[in-house]
């Protein structure tokens, strides 16, 4: 499943952080809204269009929150960038550079 967007209601504290999440997996669109953080409570819905999961978060985010998009994490497998196109890093001046 891959996270697509999220949106943190811009609140601190278990009893006020609310999140939104909209994530696919292969051709189905799910919907997690979630209140409380990371220990939280969860409602999901699941759809079978972005259409139709997008309709739901514009929903979600309405109110008087001041809703703030978050960039979603990139994979585990995201390196800083490096020097060299074969992914080595180069360090200049070390013996051998």
């Amino acid at each position: 499943m891959e996270q697509r967007r999220h949106w943190w209601n811009g609140k601190w504290g278990r009893l006020a952080r609310r999140d939104v999440f909209l994530r696919v997996d292969g051709d189905r669109w799910h919907v997690e809204q979630r209140a409380g953080g990371a220990e939280g409570v969860s409602q999901f819905y699941e759809y079978a269009s972005v259409d139709e999961a997008e309709e739901t978060v514009r929903a979600l985010l309405e109110g008087t929150d001041a809703w703030r998009e978050l960039s979603p994490r990139p994979p585990s497998a995201w390196a800083p960038p490096t020097d060299d196109p074969t992914g080595v890093e180069v360090r200049r001046g070390q013996a051998g550079v």
